[in-house]
């Protein structure tokens, strides 16, 4: 007889908020104290666990997404710098601009456009292919 599961549903909110943090199905099975093929068997027994596992995660790809494509694109926040100058205590606003980043423009077009991107190049040819192969001693030009 098997013994009964510990997936309680009121996980499913502690799952959506672990993996929007980039928790792993490794690092849940951690946290729940149990190994990842008993995760596995609550997400087929439990499709809320399942829907909250693709929420959480969805939602921190798309961050990820996002933020890489900013940083593809280059963008700008606003900010500010505090400083203290005899005591005095000042905060000026500024906006801060980040240049375009050529690493992240690579990573996002490798990955979104391979066909244009990639590294390896596909080359086909036709024909025929003649070689001639000889064989013997080459000392004695046989």
């Amino acid at each position: 007889m098997a013994a009964p599961s510990k997936y309680k549903p009121e996980y499913n909110a502690q799952v959506i908020k672990l993996c929007k943090l980039g928790a792993t199905d490794k690092d849940l099975a951690s946290f729940f104290n149990v190994c990842e093929r008993t995760l596995n068997n609550w997400k087929l027994d439990s499709p809320e666990l399942l829907q909250s596992l693709k929420e959480g995660k969805e939602e921190a790809d798309n961050n990820v997404a996002e933020s890489l494509y900013k940083r593809a694109m280059g963008y700008e926040h606003t900010a500010v710098h505090i400083s203290n100058y005899k005591g005095a205590i000042t905060q000026t606003p500024f906006t801060k601009h980040y240049a375009p980043d050529a690493t992240s423009m690579i990573f996002w077009l490798k990955n979104r456009r391979p066909d244009l991107w990639r590294d390896k190049q596909e080359i086909e040819h036709s024909g025929e292919v003649n070689a001639v192969i000889n064989i013997g001693d080459p000392d004695t030009n046989d």
